[in-house]
């Protein structure tokens, strides 16, 4: 048993292994003085020629030259048939609500982003000033119709001594006949001739400083019905009580009140901005859009419009107005226009200002809808129902639901 166990001495030390095309020979070789103990022989088939690996590269490439192809024909005809901007904000009419009088505050009647209605008192001046302005006005007025009664009196009194002159002038000139005429006779001196006409003269001279007082005063009281100085005076105490309207400042239409910077005490001058009025009766949409996006577009064409502040809506408008011009931002120098140098390789597209109004009257703009929110806008050029639009409907809606997350 312990022999069996036992590793052999003698046992083979190597093996030869001979591989052929045909089969596989195993010998064992025996220490001298031994018997080999096994021969095998194996028949083997012939091995099967090696198939290249494929390279999953060339099917990548593919789909992505497939990918590209369809993004370019996509981007073609959205921009012809369903044009579509994301830079479009909501826009309204502004106006800086400035007092046309200079003052000092007393009372602020609004907030800061109050709803407004027209006619409604924004800010108070202080009226006394304008108060008494229209006082002073009103007694001016009055000053100026006592003179104008007075120079009625006098027109009155230069009238009598113009027809009083003319009577003198007419007596005078008769005695002037009758004296050359007994001149003539012999029966007067010539110094009673002289004295005569020495007294038409006279008498003319009077007449004609009459006339003279009667038009300065025809002047003075105005002719036509009207009185300069009377006018005058009436301008003046309606712009006296112009002002004083003018120190209570009202709210223009229907809005609301922002960038309010009052307070009661601080002073106003003429012109100033006090307050922004945004006007609520009157939204648009204000959009940007390529110049190879607007070569099918016209006004009245169909749209919809995405709000991020109306996440998952979409809404109806048309397209009220294509801008004519936009600055490009050549400034100019010594009379001459500037060299505008770029290093871009591909010079940007330019965009377009579009006016979209919503469909409907303005109550059907969703509520708490602020001027400047986002808006995204797609124009049906070639209707809603081609299937362009409708892809890019998917789009803008997925993109309208995605408002929900930022």
């Amino acid at each position: 048993m312990s022999n069996n166990s036992a590793p052999d001495e003698h046992a083979p030390r190597s093996r030869q292994i001979m591989d052929t095309t045909d089969s596989l020979e195993f010998v064992s070789v025996a220490a001298p003085g031994h018997q080999a103990k096994s021969f095998e022989r194996f028949e083997l088939a012939p091995p099967e020629p090696k198939r290249p690996a494929k390279n999953p590269a060339k099917k990548i490439a593919i789909i992505v030259a497939l990918l590209l192809v369809g993004l370019v024909a996509w981007s073609v005809a959205s921009d012809r048939l369903a044009p579509s901007s994301a830079k479009g904000a909501v826009a309204a009419y502004t106006t800086q609500i400035a007092p046309q009088v200079a003052g000092r505050v007393v009372s602020v009647s609004v907030q800061d982003n109050q709803v407004v209605h027209a006619g409604d008192p924004l800010f108070q001046l202080d009226p006394r000033p304008f108060e008494l302005a229209v006082e002073t006005a009103k007694a001016n007025l009055a000053q100026v119709a006592l003179t104008n009664e007075a120079s009625a009196a006098a027109l009155v009194a230069s009238q009598a001594r113009v027809a009083q002159a003319k009577a003198v002038f007419e007596n005078t000139q008769q005695n002037v006949d009758r004296t050359r005429a007994l001149a003539e006779r012999g029966l007067a001196a010539d110094s009673v001739v002289g004295n005569a006409d020495a007294s038409l003269v006279s008498a003319q001279t009077t007449l004609d400083a009459a006339q003279a007082d009667y038009e300065s005063a025809r002047l003075k009281l105005g002719s036509g019905g009207t009185n300069p100085q009377l006018d005058l005076a009436q301008l003046q105490l309606e712009q006296a009580q112009m002002n004083l309207q003018f120190a209570s400042v009202t709210a223009p239409g229907e809005g609301v009140i922002t960038n309010l910077r009052l307070a009661p005490g601080q002073y106003t001058a003429v012109g100033a901005p006090a307050l922004t009025f945004i006007a609520t009766d009157a939204l648009w949409i204000m959009t940007d859009m390529r110049e190879n996006q607007l070569a099918l577009v016209e006004p009245g064409m169909l749209a919809a419009i995405a709000l991020d502040g109306q996440p998952g809506k979409v809404f109806q408008g048309r397209v009220q107005s294509i801008a004519w011009g936009i600055d490009t931002g050549r400034t100019t120098a010594n009379g001459l226009l500037q060299n505008q140098a770029s290093t871009r390789w591909f010079e940007p597209a330019r965009t377009i200002p579009v006016h979209i109004q919503l469909t409907g009257d303005q109550k059907d703009w969703p509520p708490n809808t602020r001027v400047g929110s986002k808006a995204s806008v797609l124009i049906y050029v070639a209707g809603p129902d081609n299937p362009v639009s409708r892809i890019a409907t998917g789009l803008q809606y997925i993109q309208s639901m995605m408002s929900f997350l930022y």
